[in-house]
C-alpha cells in the first residue's frame, strides 16, 4: 500500500501460540518487546534515498560506457530501466519535471531562459512549492542538495543566491548552468565563489565531499535524502587532471544515423550540410571524447558514496537512483552537438536504482519517465500518493514487486518549446532571426518553431513515435521503431490512416492531461 513506509529488515510479528495463561503471559510480554525492537530499532526508520542526476548523459550513444563502477555499485546490484525517458529533452524543463513529477504543460517551464520560467519568480511560487523534497521535509527527512540546480538559478531576476527552496535542510547550489571551475554557489542562501584549484573547486568532487560530511553529521534517529547534481557531462567538459588524457583514441560512433541526412524531417534537420565537414566531425569527436573523461569523476562519486553508506551502515536502507535530466547527440542526422530534438538519442537517459526489496541484476522493459521519479521517491518515503499532484506514476512496483503492485504504461508524451534568437546570428546570417544554438559551420541547433509535441508508444503490440510539430508546415513525423530503431525514415505518407487517427486522439488528450487523466490509458 503507498501509504505504509518501506522498513528494511522487518519481520512477522510472532503468533500466539497456546491455551495456558502463563504462556499468553509470557507470549505478550516477548511480543512487546520484539515490537518495541523492530520500531525502535535503526533498520525500523524509513529508507534513505539517494538521487545522483547527472547533466546531458545519453544511453543511445555510448554515454554509459565509462560508467564501469557505477554499473557495478548500482546496476549489477539493483535493476537497470532499458526504456526510461525524459519527456523534454532540454536541462531546465526536464530538472522541472523530476522536481516536481509534472509533465511541462503543467509546471510550465518551457525552457532555459527566464521568459522560459526556468526558475522564475512564477515557479517559485507555484510548482517549485509543491515539489516533491518539501514532502520528505514534513516526514522529517534530513535533505541535501549540491550541484546543479536550474540554469537560472541565483541570477538577480530569479531571487539570488538568496532563494532557498523550500524543503531543503542543507543547500550548496550552482549559481547558473554548470561549471567546473570558478563558479558561485549558493551554501544555505550565502554567495560562495570558488576559483580554479582542483583540490578546493573541481565542482564533481566538492559535491561528493560535501555529501559525505553531510552523511557524518546526520541525525541517525531520522532518515536522510541527497540529491547530487554533478556537471558531467555538459559543457565546457572540463576533467580532472588525473582524466585528461583517458580516451585518447575514442571518437563519436558512426552507425545510426551519424552524418546521415535530416530527409523528410522538420525543417531545421534539413539545414545541416551532409556529409558535414571534417572541422565538425573534428569537433564533435573532441566533445565525444571530452564527455568521457568528465564522467570519470562521477563513476568515482557513486563508488565512494556507496562505500560510505556502507561504512557508516546505512547502505542496505538506501535507495540509490542514478540518471540524467536528457540524451544527447553527437553527429547523428549531422547535427554536431546538443540535445533538444524528438529522436530516441536525445529523450532516452540512462536509469540504474538499487535499494531494499530490489533484486540484483534486473534487467528491466518497462517504460519509465523522469515525471516518474518524485511519485516514486514519494512512494518510498510512505506518502499517499493519491493526495499528490503528479502526472507521473511509481515504478516501485516495477522494480520490487514484492512491495508494490502496478501496471506499466503503454504510451507517454514527450512536448518541447524552441527557443530562438530575435535577431540573426551575425556568425550565420544565412538562416536570418528565430535559431539559436548555432554551433561550428552554421548549424543551429534550435528554434522557436522547433516546438513539437509526440506520442511514444511502446508496448507488446506497438513501438511507435507520432510528432506534431507548431510550425507553419503543422509538420508530421512517424516512425516504426521496430523495423527503424535509428528513424531513419519518416513514414507519415505510408502508415494507415486508422493508426494516425489514434495517434492524434492520443496526443490531443494527453496535451491537455492534468494529474490522474494523464494515466488513463483506457482510449485506444
Amino acid at each position: 500500500m503507498a501509504d505504509l513506509r518501506i522498513r528494511a529488515g522487518a519481520t512477522r510479528s510472532p503468533q500466539r501460540g497456546g491455551g495456558h495463561s502463563a504462556a499468553l503471559s509470557l507470549v505478550t510480554l516477548l511480543s512487546a518487546l520484539f515490537t518495541c525492537g523492530v520500531r525502535c530499532a535503526e533498520s525500523d526508520k524509513p529508507s534513505n534515498i539517494i538521487l545522483v542526476l547527472v547533466d546531458d548523459q545519453d544511453v543511445q550513444i555510448g554515454g554509459m560506457t565509462p560508467m564501469k563502477k557505477a554499473k557495478a555499485y548500482i546496476g549489477d546490484e539493483g535493476a537497470t530501466f532499458v526504456n526510461s525517458f525524459t519527456v523534454t529533452p532540454l536541462c531546465c524543463p526536464s530538472r522541472s519535471s523530476i522536481l516536481t513529477g509534472r509533465y511541462p504543460h503543467n509546471h510550465e517551464v518551457r525552457n532555459n531562459s527566464l521568459n522560459g520560467n526556468c526558475s522564475s519568480l512564477q515557479w517559485q511560487k507555484g510548482p517549485e512549492a509543491e515539489a516533491f523534497p518539501t514532502y520528505l521535509n514534513k516526514l522529517k527527512y534530513q535533505t541535501f542538495f549540491s550541484g546543479k540546480y536550474l540554469n537560472q538559478y541565483g541570477s538577480k531576476a530569479a531571487g539570488s543566491v538568496g532563494h532557498i527552496p523550500p524543503g531543503w535542510d542543507q543547500w550548496h547550489a550552482l549559481v547558473g548552468n554548470s561549471q567546473y571551475y570558478n563558479y558561485t554557489l549558493s551554501v544555505n542562501g550565502k554567495e560562495e565563489k570558488h576559483g580554479d584549484s582542483y583540490e578546493d573547486d573541481y565542482l564533481t568532487d566538492l559535491i561528493l565531499n560535501r555529501s559525505l560530511h553531510f552523511l557524518d553529521d546526520r541525525s541517525p534517529q531520522h532518515p536522510f535524502f541527497l540529491m547530487l547534481s554533478p556537471p558531467a557531462c555538459h559543457s565546457p567538459w572540463t576533467a580532472a587532471p588525473q582524466y585528461q588524457k583517458e580516451f585518447k583514441d575514442v571518437q563519436a560512433p558512426r552507425d545510426g544515423s551519424f552524418n546521415k541526412p535530416g530527409k523528410d524531417k522538420h525543417w531545421l534537420l534539413r539545414q545541416p550540410p551532409n556529409p558535414m565537414p571534417n572541422s565538425s566531425i573534428t569537433f564533435l569527436d573532441n566533445a565525444y571524447r571530452k564527455r568521457w573523461q568528465t564522467l570519470l569523476s562521477v563513476d568515482d562519486m557513486v563508488e565512494k558514496l556507496v562505500k560510505k553508506l556502507d561504512s557508516i551502515k546505512e547502505l542496505n536502507n538506501t535507495y540509490i537512483f542514478y540518471t540524467s535530466d536528457n540524451g544527447y547527440h553527437t553527429g547523428q542526422f549531422s547535427l554536431p552537438i546538443d540535445k533538444r530534438q524528438l529522436y530516441e538519442f536525445d529523450i532516452r537517459i540512462p536509469l540504474m536504482v538499487r535499494g531494499p526489496g530490489i533484486k540484483p541484476k534486473q534487467v528491466l522493459q518497462a517504460s519509465v519517465l523522469n515525471i516518474d521519479l518524485a511519485p516514486t521517491i514519494l512512494d518510498i518515503a510512505g506518502v499517499n500518493l493519491s493526495s499528490v499532484n503528479v502526472d507521473g506514476q511509481s515504478f516501485l512496483a516495477q522494480m520490487a514487486p514484492s512491495l508494490r503492485n502496478g501496471t506499466a504504461r503503454p504510451y507517454f508524451l514527450v512536448e518541447y518549446t524552441g527557443e530562438g534568437q530575435p535577431t540573426s546570428d551575425p556568425t550565420c546570417p544565412k538562416l536570418g532571426p528565430g535559431v539559436s544554438q548555432c554551433f561550428p559551420d552554421c548549424v543551429c541547433e534550435d528554434a522557436y518553431n522547433n516546438t513539437y509535441a509526440c506520442v511514444r508508444t511502446l508496448d507488446s503490440k506497438m513501438n511507435m513515435q507520432y510528432c506534431e510539430f507548431a510550425d507553419s508546415e503543422s509538420f508530421v513525423e512517424v516512425y516504426n521503431l521496430t523495423s527503424d530503431p535509428h528513424q531513419l525514415e519518416n513514414i507519415v505518407k505510408k502508415v494507415d490512416p486508422s493508426i494516425l487517427q489514434i495517434m492524434n486522439q492520443r496526443l490531443i488528450k494527453l496535451q491537455s492531461c492534468v494529474s490522474d487523466s494523464c494515466r488513463d490509458y483506457k482510449q485506444k
